[in-house]
This record gives C-alpha cells, sequence and structure tokens, in this order.
C-alpha cells in the first residue's frame, strides 16, 4: 500500500490506517526529517522481528532508535538525565538527531535482548509526530539504508521505494523526497558526551 500524506494538511483516515497497520504488528517505511525509515509498533515483537528479518540482521545486535513525539515517554525507556543533557535535548529535538541513553528495564523486555542503551529521536516532521500520537506509544525504527550504502535517490525518492518494498512491508507513506543525510547521533550514556556521527543536525547544540 502507497499512502501520499501531505505534512502540512494531514489526513487523519490515513493516520488511523496506519496505526491500524501497526497495531496489528505490520510495518511501515515513513518519512522523517532525515532518511526514509523501517518502523513498527515498539510493543509488537512480530515487528521488530519482520525488520531484523528485512534488514537482515540479529534482534540482538540491532541497533533500533525508539521515535517518539516529544520527550514525554523518555522516562519510560531511558534511566533518569542530568540537567545538562535534558537541556541539549530540549534544545536538539524536535530535531535531526539521535541521542544515546542508558537503557532502563523495560527496554530489555521490549526487545528481548539485552540492551544496555537506547536510542531516542524527534524528528521534526508532522507525518511522523501524527503516527506517534495516534498510535499512543513511541515507534521503533531504523534507516532503510545501510551505513555501508550511499544514500541515493533509491532511499530518498518514496516512489522508488514502493517499488522496491511494496512486497516486503504494509505501506509505504509518501511524504515527498526524503533527504540524503542521516540523523547526528550523540552519545549521553556515559560520563562525557560523545559524537557517534555526524549527520543533518548541527553540532552547536552542544554549545
Amino acid at each position: 500500500m502507497l499512502l501520499r500524506l501531505n505534512e502540512n494538511n494531514i489526513d487523519d483516515i490515513a493516520i488511523t490506517k496506519i496505526v491500524n497497520l501497526l497495531k496489528n504488528g505490520g510495518i511501515i517505511i515513513y518519512p522523517t526529517d532525515t532518511v526514509y525509515s523501517l518502523g513498527g509498533d515498539i510493543t509488537k515483537p512480530l515487528a521488530v522481528e519482520r525488520i531484523c528479518a528485512l534488514k537482515g540482521i540479529k534482534p540482538e545486535k540491532s541497533n533500533f532508535s525508539f521515535v517518539c513525539s516529544d520527550l514525554s515517554h523518555l522516562s519510560e525507556y531511558a534511566k533518569p538525565i542530568s540537567n545538562s543533557v535534558f537541556r541539549i535535548m530540549k534544545k536538539a529535538l524536535p530535531g535531526p538527531y539521535t541521542f544515546i541513553l542508558e537503557a532502563n528495564n523495560n527496554v530489555p523486555k521490549l526487545l528481548k535482548q539485552n540492551k544496555k542503551t537506547v536510542g531516542i529521536r524527534v524528528p521534526d516532521n508532522s507525518i511522523t509526530k501524527a503516527i506517534v500520537e495516534a498510535l499512543g506509544n513511541p515507534i521503533i525504527s531504523t534507516s532503510l539504508h545501510d551505513n555501508s550504502d550511499d544514500i541515493l535517490e533509491y532511499f530518498s525518492d518514496p516512489e522508488v521505494i514502493f517499488q522496491q518494498y511494496q512486497d516486503k512491508v504494509d505501506a509505504v507513506i509518501d511524504g515527498g523526497f526524503g533527504n540524503i543525510y542521516a540523523s547526528t547521533v550523540i552519545d549521553c550514556s556515559g560520563e562525557e558526551i560523545v559524537i557517534i556521527r555526524e549527520g543533518l543536525g548541527s553540532l552547536d547544540i552542544l554549545n
């Protein structure tokens, strides 16, 4: 299924269809403020298994992000963070950043793996926000491309994505051309803040 959505005029009926798919363990390809991503309902183990199978990775070795609509879910999945880290996140989000935080005990139960950290994303994209808010919990997500791949038209053009993945996912959400730059990844799980990957997000937020 290919669903075209206008970020400036969200179709509630389409959002309901997407949420129903996710609640039934479906997986989607959807736009963010960076690259197109694979996503599923964080509470559905089947969705996690399907995403891993599609990307050819083992669940215990996967690096998923939890895509949230805001920071209100933070305490459900991450251990308490310092005021300085929280200020940085408030400044950066919503935006093209992934923050690596210490995971609390809920995360291993959700992913059925011994994860000590969790990646938190709040994309600056109204389609993503509408889906997550309607779902009522974060989307477990991973970029459509692999880290070894160049992000070319294949990953940025939703019609090309649909041609390649229509038999592998339940829906591709066309929110227009995606970006060709991934998110900036900032590891805040240790004593020192470490930049894991410089992407679309500016590092000025750390100043």
